[in-house]
């Protein structure tokens, strides 16, 4: 069976079945717990639209999730289905980022690609921050100011609460010698981004009004 499982969809099945572990230590009555663990497969399996067989005996076994033990070994067989974030090569984001001199892109292993939606990393000396991701299996390359905010708030991108920056792009305007400035609060690691995002939803959201 071929990779199916997105990396924001396997943060949202991690995050149910950390739910699913909290019920089971604070909640005794069984009509309860068997109503959310329904509920729960419901959701996980909403997921995913075109659903065969061999993908839902794969992802039922969630319903028998109790411990941390049987979560992780759960996880285990899931993320061999997991799939990678598009290896980005230098070349490719040079394209993306044309106006980028010197670019360097931060180190990356296939562990590192299983957790990604997209690639965010910093050049500090220029407070840029460069975001690279996929829009509509298209890639998008954007650079703009990253300045952090040295406190925590919520993030535009994964609706977390997180170390956050002012995440800036400016564009030409419609008259000549003028210019626009769009932007909003962003994770300021985006690695820990990454791992808090359970849907893609605010993440092209944030994009398609940067991108305007």
């Amino acid at each position: 069976m071929e990779p199916f499982i997105r990396a924001d969809q396997f943060h949202y099945i991690k995050e149910q079945t950390q739910k699913l572990i909290n019920a089971h230590s604070s909640v005794n009555d069984r009509a309860v717990l068997q109503a959310l663990k329904s509920l729960t497969n419901e959701k996980v399996m909403c997921l995913f639209p075109e659903m065969s067989i061999e993908k839902r005996l794969l992802i039922h076994p969630i319903i028998e999730i109790e411990n941390k033990e049987q979560a992780e070994a759960f996880l285990r067989k899931l993320r061999v289905y997991v799939i990678p974030f598009k290896d980005v090569t230098l070349q490719t984001a040079k394209k993306l980022l044309p106006k980028v001199k010197k670019l360097k892109l931060p180190p990356l292993d296939s562990a590192n690609l299983l957790e990604l939606s997209y690639l965010g990393f910093d050049d500090k000396g220029s407070q840029k921050k460069y975001i690279i991701t996929y829009l509509d299996n298209r890639p998008i390359g954007i650079q703009g100011h990253f300045k952090p905010l040295n406190k925590k708030g919520i993030c535009t991108i994964c609706n977390k609460l997180e170390e956050v920056g002012m995440f800036l792009v400016e564009k030409k305007g419609a008259i000549q010698g003028t210019f626009t400035k769009k932007g909003n609060y962003i994770c300021q690691y985006s690695h820990k981004c990454n791992f808090n995002l359970t849907s893609l939803d605010r993440l092209t959201d944030f994009i398609s009004l940067i991108m305007k």
